[in-house]
């Protein structure tokens, strides 16, 4: 060891450490995510999910209230209709339930911004994310779908569109028809990078919408490619993304890191329903610290590069961090 080398210097205290820190969360950081259904019944706990809950319009309010008193400023909407068809007509019908949660929120609260999840598959029949023809997710006829619902989402008064379906070109089709109906101003938040993952398996049950035959490998991408990433993430640059999304993130930061390395846009780290579950399936049962886990998981995701996380542990945080928790 060198004689100068004493590394533990910034190490001392709790204070030297928090001096030295490199890297921190903010409430700024986050964006919440928000399960909405049709209908008049009592908001539904996901089972799979402790502290997440199924929202009808007229309990949204309340969620609100603590959303913004947490100080978040975005949250991200995920549509439950109370009927589906082949087309997935609710999720561009003007009184759509991601339409009218939209509404209510811009007149409750201007300033929180509404990302609008753009996807069929939580109102489709099969459960799929584009149309479907003889077993066969077609592609191009879903972007004619997924355009109208985009286009719907935003004359609602979403301020981010955020296209889930992993269709090919569905930024650019979605950055037409925005364009086209006024909207240049609207920015999408792509899921440019998306792994066909079973980290997904909770949110499923919160949304609904799981698919009734198959999977989805023919169009989310395969956990054990690196290089495609960095196609995907690509064609969606040059498209016309604004944001690009990084889905799962725990078990893809390096994935994350390397579209940090080649794109200048802001990236989105998704902390998924399963890293969520985990989590909190442990905490509860006393094998984890859950606030130190959370929070050291939460960093790992912004050290890796991102610059905003969809994480439903966000009103969590808010909580830890009121009361001064950094992970120690």
């Amino acid at each position: 060891m060198n004689q100068f080398d004493r590394h533990r210097r910034l190490r001392s205290s709790r204070a030297m450490r928090e001096l030295v820190r490199e890297t921190r969360l903010t409430m700024d950081d986050f964006i919440y995510p928000l399960f909405i259904k049709e209908g008049e019944e009592p908001k539904t706990e996901v089972p799979s999910m402790p502290g997440i809950f199924q929202f009808s319009l007229h309990e949204l309010k309340e969620e609100l209230e603590q959303i913004v008193a947490c100080g978040i400023q975005a949250v991200i909407l995920f549509g439950i209709p109370a009927h589906k068809d082949a087309v997935g007509t609710g999720a561009f019908h003007e009184h759509g339930i991601i339409q009218e949660a939209t509404r209510l929120i811009k007149e409750a609260y201007p300033e929180l911004l509404v990302v609008a999840d753009t996807c069929l598959c939580e109102f489709t029949d099969h459960g799929h994310c584009g149309l479907v023809e003889n077993g066969q997710i077609l592609n191009d006829a879903s972007l004619e779908i997924l355009v109208q619902t985009a286009v719907s989402q935003a004359e609602a008064g979403a301020d981010i569109i955020a296209p889930s379906n992993m269709m090919d070109g569905f930024v650019s089709a979605i950055r037409v028809g925005l364009d086209e109906a006024g909207f240049q101003d609207i920015p999408i938040m792509s899921y440019a990078v998306k792994y066909a993952s079973s980290f997904y398996g909770p949110f499923r049950d919160a949304a609904n919408g799981a698919p009734q035959f198959g999977d989805r490998k023919t169009y989310q991408m395969d956990p054990a490619n690196r290089m495609e990433a960095f196609r995907e993430a690509a064609s969606d640059e040059t498209e016309g993304a604004d944001f690009l999304i990084i889905k799962p993130a725990l078990s893809y930061l390096d994935i994350l890191r390397d579209i940090k390395n080649t794109s200048h846009l802001p990236l989105v780290a998704y902390n998924v329903s399963g890293e969520y579950a985990m989590v909190k399936a442990a905490g509860q049962n006393g094998w984890i610290d859950e606030e130190k886990i959370v929070l050291e998981m939460l960093l790992s995701m912004k050290r890796a590069g991102a610059d905003l996380i969809i994480s439903y542990f966000a009103k969590d945080v808010a909580n830890y961090l009121k009361k001064g928790g950094h992970g120690e």
